[in-house]
C-alpha cells in the first residue's frame, strides 16, 4: 500500500494550474506528528502540499512517517534550498522531487515566482552534491509548455537525475475546474516522442515510464483508464487536518468522500475498515473520471505487472528496430473492473 501525506495547502508559488494557494490552511489546525502515530505501515510515503517545506515541524513529520514506511519522498518546488537541504542532512535516505514546469521563463511565468527556476535547480544540485540519490524534478504539463518537457528530460539525463511527468487535472485538491489541455494534437505529439525516448534507454525503469506516459496520452485523448482505479484499497491520502481520502483527484459535481478523520478514529483501521470504507470503494469502482496520477497509477500498475511488461517488452523491441510508439493501438485490460468506471463521456 502507498500513502501520501498532504501537510498544507500553504504555499509561496502561485501557479496557474494550481489554486491551492489562494485557499490555505489555518497551521494551527494542520495534521502533527502525534496525528501520523497512527499511520499503518506502507511501502511507500509521498509528502506533499501546498509546500511542505513552509511547516517548520516539518522534520518531525518526516521523523514518524520513517517508522511506518520504507520510502518517503517529499514533492517540492524546491524554493526554500537552506530548508531542503537542512532537512537532507538529517535525514540521508530521504528522496525529493521538485516541481519545474518548464526552462527558466516558461517556469517562472507558470509558477507565477520569478526566479523560481534557479531556486529549484540550485536545490536539485545541492542534493546532488550532498551524494543524495533519490532525487530528481518533474514537470506538470499544461497548454503551453508539453516541449520544454523534451529539454527538461535531457537535463534530467546530464544530471543523472529521475524525472517524472504529470498532465494537469481538475480536482477538488487543485481548487480547478478549467484545466483543459487544447492543444491536445501537440502535447500528444511531445509525449509520444518522450515516450519513445525512454523506450531507447537501457534501464527497465524507464521503459516502466514509457508506459505511465502512455497512460497520460490516453488520458488527454478521454480515454478509459488502461488499467483500473483502486484509490482507497490500494493507496490513501492524508489530507492537512486529518481526513482519510481515496485519493486527490475527487470532483465534488461527481462525488467526494472521506473515510473519517484520523484524529477522531481510535485507529487507521477502523476507519479502512469501516462501513464507510465500503461505500467508497463502490464509489472508486464506478467513478466516471479517467484520471492518470502517479499516486493511483502507480499502485495498479504494480498490482498487474504482467499487463505493463507485455507492452514494455513489445515495444522496447519496435524501438530497437526503429518503429514508432502505435498511438491507435493504446491497450485497455480487463482485469474485472466495473465497465463505467474512467468513463466520463458516459456522464457529461
Amino acid at each position: 500500500m502507498e500513502a501520501s501525506i498532504i501537510t498544507t495547502y500553504r504555499c509561496p508559488m502561485r501557479c496557474k494550474m494550481c489554486d491551492i494557494w489562494n485557499n490555505p490552511t489555518d497551521p494551527e489546525k494542520e495534521i502533527t506528528a502525534r496525528d501520523l502515530e497512527k499511520m499503518p505501515m506502507v511501502n511507500v510515503t509521498n509528502i506533499t502540499g501546498g509546500e511542505p517545506l513552509i511547516r517548520e515541524d516539518l522534520a518531525e513529520l518526516v521523523e514518524v512517517i520513517f517508522k511506518k514506511s520504507k520510502r518517503v519522498c517529499i514533492s517540492t518546488s524546491g524554493y526554500y534550498s537552506d530548508r531542503v537541504l537542512k532537512l537532507a542532512e538529517k535525514f540521508p535516505d530521504l528522496g525529493f522531487r521538485v516541481s519545474i514546469e518548464g526552462l527558466s521563463q516558461k517556469n517562472d511565468d507558470l509558477r507565477g515566482r520569478e526566479g523560481g527556476f534557479d531556486r529549484g535547480l540550485r536545490t536539485l544540485l545541492g542534493l546532488r552534491e550532498m551524494g543524495r540519490k533519490d532525487v530528481g524534478f518533474g514537470i506538470t504539463v499544461s497548454n503551453s509548455n508539453s516541449k520544454d518537457m523534451l529539454w527538461l528530460y535531457e537535463l534530467s539525463k546530464q544530471l543523472g537525475m529521475e524525472f517524472a511527468t504529470a498532465a494537469f487535472h481538475n480536482s477538488f485538491y487543485f481548487h480547478k475546474d478549467d484545466n483543459i489541455i487544447t492543444n491536445k494534437e501537440e502535447v500528444i505529439g511531445n509525449f509520444k516522442e518522450l515516450t519513445e525516448r525512454l523506450l531507447k534507454e537501457n534501464k527497465p525503469k524507464s521503459w516502466f515510464r514509457a508506459f505511465f506516459n502512455l497512460g497520460l496520452i490516453n488520458y488527454i485523448r478521454e480515454g478509459k483508464r488502461m488499467l483500473p482505479c483502486e484509490a482507497g484499497s490500494e493507496n490513501f491520502f492524508f489530507d492537512p487536518y486529518g481526513e482519510v481520502l481515496p485519493c486527490n483527484g475527487m470532483e465534488k459535481k461527481y462525488w467526494f468522500e472521506s473515510f473519517g478523520n484520523i484524529r477522531e478514529a481510535g485507529s487507521f483501521d477502523e476507519l479502512w475498515n469501516g462501513t464507510q470504507a465500503k461505500n467508497i470503494r463502490e464509489l472508486v469502482a464506478k467513478c466516471p473520471k479517467n484520471c492518470w496520477m502517479i499516486g493511483s497509477a502507480s499502485p495498479v500498475m504494480k498490482k498487474y505487472i504482467k499487463h505493463p511488461v507485455k507492452w514494455v517488452v513489445a515495444n522496447k523491441l519496435k524501438s530497437f528496430l526503429g518503429q514508432s510508439v502505435d498511438l491507435d493501438a493504446i491497450p485497455y485490460y480487463d482485469v474485472g473492473q466495473d465497465p463505467r468506471q474512467g468513463d466520463l463521456k458516459g456522464v457529461v
